[in-house]
């Protein structure tokens, strides 16, 4: 069986004859190990080839590369006929050197390894396909955006429709008004490249969004009705899961429907993707608030500011804004549990910033410090349309128990200053940075859809971007790893205590029953 397999881990791989690949000497990352005895066991010899072991989609093949393949429409319509893809007559793609991504083009999630270790887990790369699944006239698609508001939202609706029309020559495109219900209760739009020009200037999304109203039956039998043949789905991890159950439907009834999602949530806790869009936006703008916080506490004596930032599950924007300000005296985050008294308190730590600098400032994930919350104050068990556990507003309650302690025990004259920019945040365009990655997720998702692929999700992975089953995006969250290093550059920065119990024979090092709390720790929506 023929193998050939681009990476960047390597230089290059060799095509072998087997479902081995070879690693050639000649390669740039064979050349960049030194023949040292401590490390190989043999000294580089030249034309001498190691084979490193790859899994391929043969399950009799005991090995070690493994493609997280995504389904394709011929899975269960075996008889479609194919095209050559338009693209190939592109003015636009007519100077390119490569305008197709090779089927055997993977990439691989995990890139830092070890020469003994697992090649481990790899997606399709994202792209245009030589052949396509569908022609210009044929294609009926439609757009949906579902869930909260989020910076760059317009842009992933305007490129998908230019991209369609740019690049395949589709005319017949649908906006779906108002979430996944407004497929059996509203009316759609038509969407072409005039009527979307300018709505990436705008926040919000053109399309109108709701929470819950996922009724996969309803939902299939309109996309039946209506005739459409390709649906994409802009949304958050409870979004995506919904797109599954669409998919699941779409393949039971034996429809031609290819299901393609484009993952949303300003909180960055989409798993295996790099990033979500609207998070760098999220972060740029989180500046200002810190800013004006910092401009406050600064003006007065004793100033304390607290600014509240989104992260129900996942500190990355608090985090991130906190590394970019270099404003910020402390961060706390869903991850990283708290406590406010006692000695390396956050009462203490307080205190001591105000005594040096004369004033502080913290920055607090709106879902940091929910089970301190809830042993103080009266536990809300109720859930958005969505199935997000409602959360207790941690921002108000630590303005509040600063203020009692400072006044009341310690007898200090404070300025307190609160701002909650979240809204503000989530309402605005996006910058020039995740316009144009949402330009790339847009445009990958309709090569995606056009190639036939379905029951698919796109982003970057490692920086390339990729064609990803939707259970892999679905399945965990995305959270800051209190055990990696971007957290201790942050503790760094602040020189802010830790929280956490350390272990003073241990150099200050955190006992193990710590890390092996924290490395089980799950922050679930439950």
């Amino acid at each position: 069986m023929d193998l050939s397999i681009s990476s960047p881990l390597c230089g290059a791989f060799v095509a072998a004859p087997t479902s081995t690949l070879i690693l050639s000497p000649k390669s740039r990352f064979f050349r960049s190990f030194k023949p040292r005895n401590s490390y190989l066991n043999h000294p580089l010899v030249p034309r001498q080839y190691f084979p490193i072991r790859a899994q391929v989609s043969d399950p009799a093949v005991d090995d070690d590369f493994v493609i997280a393949d995504v389904p394709h429409l011929t899975s269960f319509l075996p008889d479609l006929p194919t095209y050559p893809n338009p693209l190939q007559n592109s003015q636009a793609y007519a100077i390119v050197k490569q305008t197709f991504v090779r089927p055997e083009d993977v990439v691989a999630q995990k890139i830092v390894v070890q020469r003994d270790s697992s090649r481990g887990k790899h997606f399709r790369r994202a792209g245009p396909r030589e052949k396509v699944y569908f022609t210009s006239e044929e294609v009926r698609a439609c757009i949906v955006t579902c869930g909260g508001l989020c910076p760059g939202i317009n842009t992933v609706i305007r490129e998908i429709v230019c991209g369609l029309n740019y690049m395949y020559g589709v005319n017949d495109i649908l906006g779906i008004q108002g979430g996944y219900r407004g497929f059996y209760s509203k009316n759609t739009l038509t969407l072409t490249p005039k009527v979307v020009n300018d709505i990436h200037k705008r926040g919000g999304t053109f399309l109108l969004t709701s929470r819950g109203g996922h009724d996969t039956q309803k939902i299939v039998d309109n996309i039946q009705d209506r005739g459409i043949n390709q649906v994409y789905i802009i949304g958050g991890d409870g979004t995506q899961r919904g797109a599954a159950r669409i998919f699941e439907e779409v393949e039971k009834r034996g429809l031609k429907v290819a299901v393609a999602g484009i993952p949303k949530t300003i909180d960055n806790d989409i798993a295996v993707i790099d990033k979500s869009f609207g998070f760098d936006t999220a972060v740029e703008e989180a500046q200002r608030a810190i800013n004006a916080a910092h401009v406050e506490v600064e003006s007065v004596e004793n100033g304390i500011g607290i600014v509240k930032l989104m992260g129900r599950y996942s500190g990355f924007i608090a985090m991130f804004a906190t590394l970019a300000s270099r404003d910020v005296d402390c961060c706390l985050i869903p991850e990283s549990p708290f406590y406010l008294e006692g000695k390396d308190g956050l009462f203490e730590f307080i205190e001591e910033r105000l005594k040096e600098n004369g004033h502080i400032v913290i920055v607090v994930a709106e879902g940091a410090g929910q089970e301190y919350l809830a042993q103080s104050m009266h536990g809300i068990n109720e859930k958005d349309a969505s199935g997000n556990r409602l959360l207790l507003d941690v921002g108000l309650w630590l303005t509040q128990n600063i203020k009692d302690h400072f006044t009341k025990e310690r007898k200090m004259a404070i300025n307190m200053k609160y701002i909650d920019p979240t809204y503000m945040i989530r309402a605005i365009p996006s910058n020039a940075s995740d316009n144009i990655y949402c330009t790339l997720l847009a445009q990958s998702a309709v090569h995606g859809a056009m190639a036939g692929y379905t029951g698919f999700t796109v982003g970057p992975v490692n920086s390339r971007h990729a064609y990803i089953p939707i259970s892999h995006v679905t399945e965990t969250q995305n959270t800051v790893k209190l055990t990696d290093r971007m957290w201790a550059r942050l503790l760094a920065s602040t020189n802010q205590p830790s929280f956490l119990n350390c272990d003073e024979s241990r150099g200050g090092k955190v006992c193990k029953d710590t890390i092996d709390l924290i490395n089980n720790m799950k922050i679930t929506s439950t």
